[in-house]
């Protein structure tokens, strides 16, 4: 079943979209959960959850034909809830690292200003990824959208890990330097 008639049961209140989307989308889901809380039963729970939001959250709000895009950002800041939660818990400083990694370049969203320029901020953020090229591009989606380890990384593109770590440290300068240039302050 394509995206647009699965959005359409969700918008007629047909129960089964959430079964169809299960089966198209349920095992990227919860490996996309799995890579941030590292844990198969809370990935299970985040797509659980994410299904739940989903419903509630359609009907207002139409994602056509980027259905998978729509319900992974849903669940990966159920996994980051997840993550927060559990840190909160027993003191983990993974994702305190890699947000580190980014807040040299990106400024924080703290006043109601930067919210209105999220769509820019979006933009300038898919024009710098679209002026790497494809390797780079996917090692720094791999890093700060599903949060893969260096290790992780290093073994996806068969390079050695300082080779990541370099590209990185250069992707986040660029990135910086394009901010800048943009007019963000940081």
């Amino acid at each position: 079943m394509d995206d647009q008639s699965i959005v359409d049961c969700f918008l007629q209140r047909d129960e089964t979209a959430i079964k169809h989307c299960m089966e198209k989308y349920g095992g990227r889901l919860r490996s996309l959960a799995y890579g941030i809380v590292q844990d198969w039963q809370s990935a299970e729970e985040c797509e659980n959850d994410t299904y739940l939001e989903a419903w509630q959250r359609i009907p207002p709000h139409e994602p056509g034909n980027y259905l998978y895009a729509f319900l992974a950002r849903m669940t990966r800041h159920l996994a980051l809830n997840c993550c927060r939660y559990r840190s909160r818990l027993k003191r983990s400083a993974y994702i305190v690292e890699l947000s580190t990694e980014l807040e040299q370049c990106i400024p924080a969203p703290d006043e109601l200003e930067c919210r209105l320029e999220d769509r820019v901020l979006g933009q300038v953020l898919n024009d710098f990824l679209s002026q790497l090229d494809e390797e780079k591009r996917a090692m720094f989606i791999r890093r700060y959208w599903f949060l893969d380890s260096i290790a992780v990384i290093a073994r996806r593109f068969a390079v050695s890990e300082s080779k990541v770590k370099t590209t990185l440290f250069r992707c986040r300068k660029k990135l910086k330097e394009q901010l800048e240039k943009e007019g963000y302050s940081l």
